[in-house]
């Protein structure tokens, strides 16, 4: 619609997790080294964020990043019941088994997991938006699943990733034996106002554009109209950019960075 109009191959403030568009922060820098290492050394990692701050595109770019020595099973809405998530790990696990007994499908998912291990495969498990899942029992069917170990070592690797409520909620003792066994925490912070300019270029030059297309100004409003968050950052610069295609202004300045956020509703401006 508006790519052309500004020289640009693609759309390059799209909401999709593309990881090809990640820009590493020095926060989202850590996350993934922080994710990298867990996988490395097969632990249970708790990745936390606000909504739409990256956590998403981070484990996309995690899995683009592991060889064929790793199994990746990726589990995305985690409303399920004990053996309902069973059942989807060792469907990821492609088995095929009839068993409708908690242990026969635990003992079925460790035999596959080692024979895995046998041949020099590490299962990595990446459970997004992990605050969806239900109730306490699932979460203790996913730290029956970090007992699959040897004397030496752990036999795969888990990823909880979800939103800053999950952190709070696994602090209740109630899930004191979960979060014993979580090896990492770790929270992923907004962009500084410092690093939005690196973002802008970042995504507007893998859309196939190396000339500057915000003024510095509006940077700074996009900045405060954001908060930092890349996913609300996507969603005023795509507003701006068809409001400025729409008056034809090849550059997006304050007044349509103002606009956009008018549009949006942010700090204040939604109409009633």
């Amino acid at each position: 619609m508006y790519e052309e109009f500004f020289g640009l191959r693609q759309r390059p403030f799209s909401k999709t997790p593309d990881p090809n568009f990640l820009f590493l922060s020095r926060n989202h820098e850590e996350a993934l080294a922080r994710l990298q290492y867990a996988v490395e050394e097969k632990e249970l990692i708790l990745l936390t964020g606000e909504i739409g701050s990256g956590k998403t595109t981070l484990t996309r770019a995690l899995m683009d990043s592991l060889g064929e020595k790793y199994r990746i099973i990726l589990i995305i809405n985690p409303q399920l019941t004990p053996m309902q998530f069973l059942r989807t790990i060792a469907k990821r696990f492609d088995l095929d088994i009839p068993y409708n007994y908690k242990d026969n499908l635990l003992d079925a998912i460790y035999e596959k997991v080692y024979k895995d291990f046998e041949s020099g495969i590490t299962p990595v498990i990446i459970i997004d938006e992990a605050q969806l899942i239900p109730n306490k029992s699932t979460f203790e069917e996913i730290r029956l699943l970090t007992n699959f170990q040897l004397d030496y070592t752990n036999l795969l690797s888990l990823i909880l990733v979800g939103q800053t409520d999950l952190r709070r909620r696994l602090n209740h003792k109630t899930y004191l034996p979960l979060k014993q066994r979580i090896g990492m925490f770790f929270h992923l912070g907004p962009l500084t106002e410092d690093e939005i300019k690196g973002y802008v270029e970042h995504r507007l030059r893998i859309s196939g554009l190396d000339n500057p297309l915000f003024t510095d100004s509006a940077l700074k409003q996009l900045y405060h109209y954001s908060g930092g968050i890349p996913r609300v950052i996507n969603s005023l610069a795509t507003s701006a950019l068809l409001e400025g295609f729409s008056r034809e202004l090849r550059i997006v300045d304050e007044m349509l960075m103002h606009e956009a956020a008018r549009e949006l509703g942010l700090n204040g401006y939604r109409q009633n």
